[in-house]
């Protein structure tokens, strides 16, 4: 068994192998708690968590840490717009981001570091570098001396000669333009922190080297974070840990955006749709569904038909489980292996579309034993799918889809009642040959969105695609 991975560094997929046997180490960069998450924020959370469930299912033991970015310039900006803390504004926003996660059935990380908790750890790589000739102070601030790391643009493949570096206002003392700032001098109201250098607060790239070394050591496998990370942040990252003295992170790991009318999804955009409201329209299953099953790699054009779509795919595949589940009369164990063909395209660069197949394939081979009245074969299918299902958190029958949405359970049963007594209306009118009433129940039904299925247990029903 070998899982292979594309490495953004070395462009080409590769066998990985772990630093230590049996354990993988992940870094994902996470929320910069400006402002709510948008499913193009989210879709990052749901392609490493699904990574992180199949090396689980590998066997191996998993530490994963995403941080926190809790302070910003558009952080600050955010709370002199709105007249509040800027630590207001990024604990809110914090718990916007933890609420869509949970959301979307992404499992807690091992850790989940905040930058502000972290000076000290901040300070220490700045005192090391200065030492070690790769960092300056200038007026307050403490710069990274590009020139000084032979291998900086390494991950992205620049050209630092034809590289314009943005012009951060109101930062000066740079003996190179392209330098970029590892902490920031104070300005007049804004949060700061002391330092050797004077009063200050850390610089985006500082704080995910610092806490990556805190929590994952010198060395570890693989770091992650949306293709738009690539540079500046995540080649600032490795410039400033391997100065350092890091081996820093041994794959890079980057998945693609989810864009609407080709461009990437994002606030400054007016583009983004948030989480929040999206749980409201659809179900949470369907949005992993929806940004979870394509490739890591692949871009995602949202739009509302893509999202219909998902909802029928899963739909077939739930249908599937709440029949068997029916037949056997209650919940079915999953398999303890996935079959070979799963295990095979989630091995090759986490190919969740190709992995996602076999799933369909098995609903389609469980369906045929259910209309094949085969009831043990049906059962061995939703064992199978149940097991697939879970590693891409996708399993209907698990604890945490159970409880899907505020009184979900409650809604249903609801629902069920009247639906059941409907039905029940249509069984008389054909005891008796009513065909044509039986006809005009099943018709008023799928008018309100249900789907009736007539199986040797009696009528059953269930959403129909929107």
């Amino acid at each position: 068994m070998t899982i292979r991975l594309y490495d953004t560094s070395a462009r080409q997929i590769r066998d990985f192998t772990p630093l230590k046997p049996g354990c993988v180490s992940i870094y994902l960069c996470g929320a910069t708690v400006q402002a709510a998450p948008h499913i193009g924020h989210i879709r990052s959370g749901l392609n490493f968590d699904i990574l992180r469930r199949w090396f689980a299912y590998r066997g191996y033991e998993v530490t994963f840490v995403r941080n926190v970015t809790d302070i910003d310039d558009k952080i600050i900006q955010k709370a002199g717009e709105q007249h509040r803390p800027w630590w207001s504004i990024g604990y809110d926003n914090e718990r916007a981001f933890d609420d869509g996660y949970r959301a979307l059935g992404c499992l807690p990380p091992t850790y989940e570091p905040r930058a502000t908790g972290h000076i000290t750890e901040m300070v220490e790589m700045m005192r090391g570098l200065i030492e070690r000739g790769h960092a300056y102070e200038a007026d307050g601030s403490v710069y990274f001396d590009v020139r000084s790391w032979p291998a900086y643009l390494e991950l992205s493949r620049q050209d630092l000669e034809e590289m314009r570096q943005p012009a951060e206002e109101g930062i000066t003392g740079k003996r190179d333009p392209r330098d970029f700032a590892m902490w920031k001098a104070t300005k007049p109201g804004e949060p700061d922190w002391e330092t050797p250098w004077g009063r200050g607060r850390p610089g985006w790239h500082l704080e995910c080297s610092a806490m990556a070394h805190k929590y994952l050591g010198s060395a570890f496998d693989i770091h992650g974070g949306g293709l738009d990370l690539v540079f500046p942040h995540h080649e600032n990252e490795i410039a400033q840990a391997k100065a350092y003295g890091d081996d820093f992170a041994q794959y890079w790991l980057h998945n693609a955006w989810v864009t609407m009318s080709g461009e990437k999804m994002s606030k400054s955009l007016g583009n983004s749709v948030l989480v929040s409201e999206m749980v409201k329209r659809w179900r949470p299953i369907v949005l992993r569904y929806y940004l979870g099953t394509p490739h890591y790699r692949s871009t995602i054009e949202y739009s509302e038909e893509a999202l219909r779509e998902a909802e029928s795919a899963f739909a077939r595949i739930e249908g599937f489980v709440q029949r068997v589940v029916e037949l056997a009369g209650g919940p079915v164990e999953p398999a303890a292996e996935v079959p070979p063909a799963f295990a095979e395209a989630m091995d090759d660069d986490l190919g969740v579309p190709q992995a996602l197949a076999v799933v369909h394939n098995t609903v389609r081979q469980g369906n045929s034993a259910l209309a094949a009245d085969d009831k043990e074969s049906a059962v061995a299918r939703l064992a199978e799918v149940r097991a697939m299902l879970g590693v891409l958190g996708l399993d209907p029958l698990d604890a945490h889809w159970a409880g899907e949405g505020d009184r979900s359970d409650d809604l249903h049963g609801v629902v069920d009642s009247l639906v059941r007594l409907v039905l029940d209306q249509r069984e008389a009118a054909r005891a008796r040959k009513d065909w044509a009433t039986a006809d005009a129940i099943r018709d008023q039904l799928k008018q309100s969105g249900l789907v009736i299925e007539d199986s040797p247990h009696g009528p059953r029903w269930s959403l129909g695609p929107r």
